[in-house]
């Protein structure tokens, strides 16, 4: 973007992260924007998506920071509930780039859905961009892939984990947006609002450590299943709506979880007790009795709480995992009937851990007549 363009234009950022999760620093990451935008000359204003209720734990929700020429161009933007095209996207999880399930619910989009084209979308990620770039989704547009080096960080509405991720991110965006937010602008106001140098510092680190990945039309995956509906217009609706209840024992063929994790759990079937805590405590029903008694995790259904994991009396049986070394959501059961070898294998290479049962924990009593 050119300064010419800068003096009649307005630019749109866009924080996607995990609901209440990291809340705290997607709010700071856009007000950080912002007042470093008006040390610049430029007013713009910060705003939430949704308000708290909403935003359950690990579901996708945004923040945005919308910075003008202007103040009338800045009240222009701001009649805008949401902005449909965007200018710059943050993933502050980098398994957010598989795509983005909303709150409220339109299908899963891909990452850079509203990232216009030739626009930027910025990860945070201790994985190269090559590695990111194969879980997007296959884009139909030019954009450049910015990687800001750094793990997932979680601060959410009661914490603040002071990691400087959001100061990384900012001289990120600094770097690509050089026309409405400099890196001294940013550099002043994280000067003005922490009086460390250390923060000052992380902010020239993100700026200078960010790498930039030109993505063109046609890269990325098409493995993931498409998820993506036509809602009726107000003039098409029916004068009554019917929702259809679940069947027992039916999962709704259209709602998916998934896009909620961060992590997934995997299950190591041989050291496998069948004691049913995972299936009995999994907020989410997403465990699934199997014909030989085990359970197994439907990864449709699943945001990756941990629970199962935690509640196993096995150690080891129930592992969690980063969700980008996973590329499906196929179930595993019929996977480990039919080839044990290869399963224990694919969960060793997984998990990191050892799938020989070296020790196993005795089922507990069920209680009445055996």
């Amino acid at each position: 973007m050119t300064t010419t363009q800068a003096k009649t234009t307005d630019i749109t950022v866009e924080v996607v992260y995990r609901g209440i999760f990291q809340k705290t620093l997607a709010q700071r990451i856009c007000r950080g924007v912002v007042l470093a935008a008006r040390k610049g000359g430029y007013p713009g204003t910060a705003f939430a998506r949704y308000g708290d209720s909403p935003e359950r734990n690990g579901v996708p929700a945004k923040q945005f920071a919308v910075v003008a020429a202007d103040d009338t161009r800045l009240e222009a933007s701001m009649a805008r509930y949401e902005p449909s095209v965007v200018d710059v996207t943050v993933a502050v999880d980098d398994t957010l780039v598989k795509g983005v399930e909303s709150w409220a619910w339109y299908g899963r989009q891909p990452i850079w859905k509203p990232t216009s084209p030739n626009g930027f979308v910025i990860v945070t990620s201790d994985r190269s961009a090559e590695e990111v770039l194969a879980q997007t989704d296959k884009t139909d547009r030019p954009f450049t892939l910015a990687i800001v080096p750094g793990a997932a960080s979680f601060a959410g509405l009661w914490v603040y984990k002071d990691d400087h991720t959001d100061w990384r991110v900012l001289g990120a965006i600094a770097k690509v947006a050089p026309d409405w937010i400099t890196l001294e602008s940013v550099k002043a106001f994280v000067r003005e609002q922490t009086k460390d140098e250390n923060a000052v510092a992380s902010v020239q680190f993100g700026h200078d450590h960010t790498t930039l990945r030109p993505v063109k039309p046609g890269e990325g995956t098409d493995a993931h299943e498409v998820l993506q509906f036509d809602k009726p217009g107000w003039t098409t609706m029916r004068p009554g709506i019917v929702v259809d209840a679940r069947k027992p024992g039916e999962r709704n063929p259209f709602y998916k979880k998934y896009s909620a994790r961060t992590q997934r759990p995997v299950v190591n079937f041989d050291t496998c007790i069948k004691c049913t805590m995972c299936w009995l405590d999994c907020p989410d029903e997403c465990f699934e009795v199997t014909p030989t008694g085990h359970y197994e995790v439907v990864y449709e259904a699943c945001i990756g709480c941990g629970i199962c994991a935690q509640v196993c009396p096995v150690k080891d049986c129930i592992v969690m995992v980063d969700e980008l070394k996973f590329e499906s959501n196929d179930d595993k059961w019929q996977q480990w009937q039919k080839d044990r070898a290869g399963y224990n294998q694919w969960f060793e290479d997984k998990s990191g851990v050892s799938a020989a049962p070296k020790t196993r924990a005795a089922a507990p009593a069920a209680g009445g007549d055996d």
